[in-house]
């Protein structure tokens, strides 16, 4: 069993954002394999469905950005997922736009998101895909007002394929495991 989750803010103000690109993300993902995200419980907008054989629950947390491990904790306690089986989807600032990585465990790296997911789990051995949004360009522009901006059309055009690679990712952990995706797509 696996949670897939997107980290970002649930207001319409915060869509399109480079915050809400693993929102995007899992929403792609959810579209692809014919999930609809109607259920709400665990702080969460979720569905569930089967792919490669594995049952899978897919989620966008309400609960803000900072606030992500209340609600994946809350998940994953319930369902008893342990935290190898949880793929969270970010962005990453450190990233220039256009680049993926996927890290099987690991630290937050500054991300709220993630601090606060492995607060909540208490554990930080949990995969991750992180999508590159790029950074400030100018060292006195508040990071918040960055993340929280709309990406360019420029932007646009070079993270849909980055998109498209997220989802063959996470097919790829759930089907062939986390080293052969990293292996494949880590960019």
């Amino acid at each position: 069993m696996y949670l897939i989750a997107g980290l970002g803010n649930p207001e319409k103000k915060y869509e399109k954002t480079r915050h809400n690109i693993g929102f995007d993300a899992v929403v792609s993902y959810a579209s692809m394999h014919s999930i609809e995200l109607n259920k709400n419980k665990f702080k969460a907008f979720y569905g569930e469905g089967n792919i490669k054989g594995e049952k899978v629950f897919v989620a966008l947390p309400q609960t803000y950005m900072n606030l992500s491990g209340d609600s994946i904790a809350e998940f994953a306690q319930f369902y008893k997922i342990p935290p190898e089986n949880i793929i969270i989807v970010h962005d990453d600032i450190s990233l220039n736009p256009g680049r993926l990585r996927i890290r099987a465990k690991g630290s937050a790296g500054g991300h709220n998101g993630l601090k606060s997911i492995i607060s909540k789990l208490g554990s930080d051995n949990f995969p991750r895909l992180k999508i590159g949004v790029g950074a400030p360009q100018h060292e006195d522009f508040d990071l918040a007002d960055f993340v929280l901006g709309k990406f360019s059309d420029e932007e646009i055009k070079i993270l849909r394929p980055v998109v498209e690679n997220v989802c063959e990712a996470i097919d790829c952990i759930i089907s062939q495991g986390i080293d052969r995706a990293m292996n494949k797509y880590n960019n």
